[in-house]
């Protein structure tokens, strides 16, 4: 069977389903953290349709899971909004403010006022998250180094709200759920390292959908956060093609950017040595 289909989609939410894991949204995770659960992330960068889709199959399952939707004109749809929040799934704000004002922190916090409380004047909004373009030169969150979300009545932001020492952190970042070195902004510092698991090599070999449904089968790690982007999983075999091809190329530029990441990075490292 093909991945990153819904139709493998729901073979995950079954496997859920069948085991002693709660599932909850981030707000819900952060205002009461269950002992064994699965937090339900996704991002809504594109294909608003899928990600409705998505939504109506986890609610079938009675599964509620947070989307963060992003202020552009693609997916800032309220209408859709709106039918995910009625069915119970939390609604949260997929910043990327520092990438539209350039990397200028006061530009940055002005469009976040704004686009905050455009999304408020659809549904309510309790944390926000930030949307990571490969492209370009900012990292989102860094605007949290000058400003405080919480004093947006914010709860939270996953990427510093959640502790992933002890969460075990899967993305399927580039149309995979492996580690592989092409995640430019999508990326914790850490993920499991606290975990008590039999074997931490068998979290490392994790890259197809059935290898994440075995994990959460065996049910030896507690807390457990994934993020999955409804854009990349769809059953129509033209779009899947097309989505398949898509990320491949993708993944070969982020490579690229990763590699003159980690290069500097070593560069700069070694100048201060040398000094």
């Amino acid at each position: 069977m093909r991945d990153f289909t819904l139709t493998k989609y729901e073979d995950l939410l079954q496997a859920i389903k069948e085991t002693d894991y709660s599932t909850c949204t981030v707000y819900d995770f952060l205002k009461n953290i269950p002992e064994k659960c699965i937090i339900l992330r996704h991002d809504v960068d594109r294909a608003v349709n899928r990600n409705l889709a998505m939504a109506k199959l986890e609610h079938s399952y009675g599964i509620k899971s947070t989307y963060y939707f992003r202020h552009i004109e693609e997916t800032f749809k309220p209408d859709i909004i709106r039918q995910m929040a009625g069915m119970g799934h939390e609604i949260g704000f997929h910043y990327e403010v520092m990438d539209k004002a350039n990397g200028d922190s006061e530009k940055a916090i002005e469009i976040f006022k704004k686009e905050l409380e455009d999304i408020r004047k659809v549904t309510e909004i309790n944390t926000i998250c930030m949307h990571g373009n490969p492209l370009k030169p900012w990292s989102n969150r860094d605007i949290w180094k000058k400003y405080d979300f919480k004093d947006f009545r914010l709860a939270g932001e996953p990427y510093l709200s959640i502790d992933y020492d002890k969460v075990f952190y899967l993305t399927d970042t580039g149309r995979t759920w492996a580690d592989l070195k092409i995640r430019v902004k999508d990326t914790v510092e850490r993920s499991g390292t606290e975990l008590k698991v039999d074997s931490k090599a068998d979290l490392r070999k994790i890259s197809s959908t059935n290898d994440v449904i075995r994990l959460i089968q065996k049910e030896k790690v507690s807390q457990i956060c994934l993020l999955v982007h409804p854009n990349r999983w769809c059953d129509d075999m033209e779009g899947w093609i097309k989505e398949l091809v898509f990320q491949n190329v993708k993944n070969i530029g982020k490579a690229g950017i990763v590699f003159l990441q980690n290069k500097k990075r070593t560069e700069g490292i070694n100048v201060q040595k040398d000094k």
